[in-house]
């Protein structure tokens, strides 16, 4: 509890500046606003306080994903930005440590259903459309027998998700048996074990590398570019993976 008090009153880092948004580093472990089972100060509040006024969120990571997050310094800003979002005009794209080689490259065209804010399937049944496109930038092998093979292996990747359904990264990488590392629900316990026991991850590496997109207010596109933390990097590259490579956009 002490170490979540201290990092509650780290300033957050402002990546990029507007008169009428921000793009801020959420750091792994923040929730972007309160929900049952959150805990700690909130993104929400915790800029809110650092800015000294009101901001509204254009989308939302996962409680557990780093990286860049757009709030928007109004409402009706929030509005814009939030629109581009659903009209599929901002491109996401996230780096992930995952179990498993994957191919080069892998189009996941898989089909989700919804979920609340919880992560708990909505009780229509109802699937959405979902597209999420992979390409493997590192690879490494480890000699320790998990699982049943001889060797472990893992994999840098690059996912650019066509939506923005929730947790469409991680449903989509447990869906081609390339679960996330540090995923405590969609992976698996025995790796997150391993890369927490060898490598001291702990937490899910999934990071929000790089949003590209339209400037709804001045017209320019813009990409934002947020390199991933420590606390993703370092157990990356303990483990034989080269993060050099994320720096391709």
């Amino acid at each position: 509890m002490l170490v979540a008090n201290l990092m509650d009153d780290l300033p957050l880092r402002l990546v990029f500046t507007h008169a009428r948004y921000v793009v801020v580093a959420k750091p792994s472990g923040v929730a972007v606003h309160r929900t049952r089972g959150s805990h700690g100060v909130p993104l929400l509040q915790r800029l809110r306080d650092q800015l000294g006024q009101a901001v509204y969120p254009a989308h939302r990571l996962d409680r557990g994903t780093s990286g860049a997050q757009i709030m928007a310094l109004d409402a009706d800003a929030q509005r814009q930005l939030a629109h581009l979002f659903e009209l599929g005009q901002i491109a996401k794209t996230y780096l992930a440590v995952v179990r498993g080689w994957p191919p080069a490259t892998l189009l996941i065209d898989h089909p989700l259903r919804r979920l609340d804010d919880d992560g708990v399937a909505l009780a229509d049944g109802r699937r959405q459309e979902a597209r999420s496109r992979v390409t493997s930038l590192s690879t490494t092998e480890i000699p320790v027998a998990l699982d049943r093979f001889p060797t472990t292996r893992y994999a840098l990747v690059r996912v650019e998700p066509d939506e923005g359904r929730r947790h469409q990264v991680r449903r989509h990488l447990k869906q081609v048996s390339h679960p996330i590392i540090g995923d405590t629900t969609y992976g698996k316990g025995l790796h997150n074990r391993f890369f927490r026991e060898q490598f001291g991850a702990d937490r899910l590496l999934l990071h929000a590398h790089h949003l590209r997109y339209p400037d709804p207010f001045d017209g320019i596109t813009r990409t934002v570019i947020v390199e991933p933390p420590a606390d993703f990097s370092q157990p990356a590259q303990a483990a034989g993976l080269d993060l050099g490579l994320s720096a391709l956009t």
